[in-house]
């Protein structure tokens, strides 16, 4: 038998047994870090492909009135998701989802791109499927791949008000919303946050945390039971918040103002608490719950009264005279005028080569300051205002906090604006204004703006005496801190005496805002602004002593005409509002 020679050296020999050696290491090595210090990651992956996690959404918290009544709920709705590893042939199954839910494939696509966040992550497709569209797809859902639904809790407005300012509305995350989140670790795709009003303001209570739930699914996608070896986590709920709104006389307010244009507040002069609030025109509040058609949000959109605009927050307006008790607090103040000083109004006056008429051009004779402001003379107040420096009145407005927001708790404040020397030469340049602004200033027009809720915050403040809480809409302890103009006793008293022979006088202005009604007594002041923009604005502002307590209400009717006319006679009616539906302390 013949035998080769074995040429192999024993170096060689070594060299090849520690090769195999080696290699065997690497493969122990390998196989102990897969299945013991990775078990948990491929053990993760591994269940991927057999059990779906599906995050489940928190109701968010509701939102109340004063009494407990439910003014936003939740309700549930189905939303239709795809597993995008799982959703194989794209193109054919939308187009066979859109056959049996009747959806245009083109939406279908549009949503699945924009939920889109992982292969294994569900991604809402569809939104709003109705019970009969979900029996369509459990009668054919051998035919999908990857296709499942889910409830989703819903916003819904249970009582018949609108107030869609004050709620605001939610928006589903998506994809970019998310991005540009700060805190988007705490959002999935598809779960809603507040956009605008309360639902905003207060998004931290009413969001809650999502829960999340495992099932076993086949090879095709199938549900075929609960993974009983993963605990799932149930959904905790958001906070409720309770409101100052009192639903009755925020429905009867809107009511008020149905057809009209303009603001309506209603508020507590003490406390800052504010019971009715519109804002008209506006929409129904479940415009963005839901199914949104192109056409509604076209309307909506397009519309020139500009229904999306919260009035009360965002309407920056001339005030117009309903501000004249600040230029008499400074007249008050510097003891530069008193209740007995006349002065003539022949219906004009003449300052430098400007003619400055009053509203009554026939002239209101000899009047004192009482009287110029139950009649609303201007051309009073232009006489006893010539020797004012201009910022000693810009500095009294914003001693009452226009020109700067009220830190209402609403997002998205405006601040109004009260002109001063600086600003007056930066916008006209030092030789392209004159003191003639000094009297538009006084009267409340010139590039004077604010917003209702500081018209609102500076009536509370009279009303009081300079001792309001700041506006708000939602039930609180730690209130930021109000202005508080410091005037004289005396002051005070004589801006009372003022507003209230608005009321009783038999000439002034506001004697349509008297509702008769036993044990009330109304302080108010009329104005009709000036509009650069259209037709003049309507407003009433004061308040009503009832029962103990004072109750502050303001009327701006945007366009309509005189204050005394048109806005007067709806205070009237917001004072019987108040005194049929007002729960007070003493039967509370």
């Amino acid at each position: 038998m013949l035998k080769a020679d074995n040429n192999v050296t024993l170096n060689q020999y070594r060299l090849a047994l520690s090769t195999i050696w080696i290699l065997i290491l690497i493969l122990l090595v390998r196989y102990f870090q897969i299945q013991i210090l990775e078990h948990e990651n491929y053990s993760n992956k591994s269940k991927s492909n057999r059990i779906r996690k599906v995050i489940k959404n928190a109701p968010r918290g509701l939102i109340l009135d004063r009494n407990g009544e439910i003014l936003v709920d939740n309700f549930p709705i189905y939303v239709l998701k795809a597993i995008p590893g799982e959703f194989l042939n794209k193109d054919a199954q939308f187009e066979l989802i859109s056959k049996y839910v009747s959806i245009d494939s083109s939406a279908l696509k549009k949503n699945y791109k924009k939920y889109y966040r992982g292969k294994f992550i569900p991604t809402q497709i569809a939104k709003d499927i109705s019970f009969k569209q979900i029996s369509f797809l459990e009668e054919n859902k051998l035919n999908f791949q990857g296709i499942y639904y889910d409830q989703i809790p819903e916003r819904s407005f249970p009582q018949n008000i609108r107030s869609p300012h004050l709620f605001g509305y939610v928006k589903e995350v998506d994809r970019k919303i998310r991005r540009d989140l700060v805190l988007k670790n705490s959002y999935e795709l598809g779960d809603l946050i507040g956009w605008s009003g309360l639902e905003k303001q207060y998004e931290s209570y009413l969001r809650g945390n999502s829960g999340v739930s495992f099932y076993e699914v086949d090879a095709f996608g199938r549900e075929v039971g609960t993974a009983s070896e993963i605990q799932e986590k149930r959904p905790d709920p958001g906070l409720n918040i309770q409101t100052t709104i009192d639903s009755r006389i925020q429905k009867l307010s809107e009511e008020l103002m149905n057809q009209r244009k303009g603001v309506l507040l209603i508020a507590d002069s003490k406390t800052g608490q504010i019971l009715a609030a519109v804002s008209s025109p506006d929409y129904q509040p479940s415009l963005f719950t839901g199914k949104t058609s192109i056409d509604d949000w076209a309307f909506i959109r397009d519309n020139k009264d500009k229904p999306l605009m919260n009035r009360y927050i965002r309407g920056a307006y001339p005030p117009g005279s309903i501000v004249k008790m600040i230029t008499s607090a400074v007249l008050y103040e510097n003891e530069a005028i008193t209740s007995e000083l006349e002065y003539d109004c022949d219906g004009s006056y003449q300052f430098g080569d400007r003619i400055f008429g009053c509203w009554n051009r026939q002239g209101h004779g000899l009047i004192n300051i009482s009287e110029a402001i139950a009649f609303s003379c201007d051309v009073y107040f232009y006489k006893a205002v010539r020797n004012l420096d201009f910022d000693e009145l810009a500095l009294m407005f914003t001693d009452f906090g226009f020109g700067s927001k009220t830190n209402i708790d609403l997002p998205n404040e405006r601040t109004g604006l009260v002109p001063n020397r600086n600003y007056m030469t930066k916008r006209y340049g030092k030789f392209g204004w004159s003191q003639g602004a000094l009297l538009n200033m006084a009267i409340g027009q010139g590039e004077l703006l604010a917003t209702p809720v500081q018209i609102l915050n500076y009536t509370n403040l009279l009303a009081t005496k300079g001792k309001s809480d700041v506006p708000h809409f939602v039930m609180a302890t730690n209130l930021p801190n109000n202005v508080k103009p410091k005037l004289n006793e005396d002051t005070w008293s004589k801006i009372h005496t003022d507003m209230r022979s608005v009321i009783k006088h038999g000439k002034g202005t506001g004697r349509k805002a008297n509702p008769d009604i036993n044990g009330m007594i109304v302080y108010g002041k009329t104005g009709t602004a000036e509009n650069s923009h259209g037709d003049d604005h309507a407003w009433f502002i004061g308040w009503a002593n009832y029962q103990g307590e004072n109750y502050t209400v303001i009327v701006l009717m945007e366009n309509a005409g005189s204050g005394g006319s048109i806005a007067a006679p709806i205070a009237r009616d917001l004072f019987k509002i108040i005194s049929e539906n007002i729960v007070t302390k003493s039967n509370a």
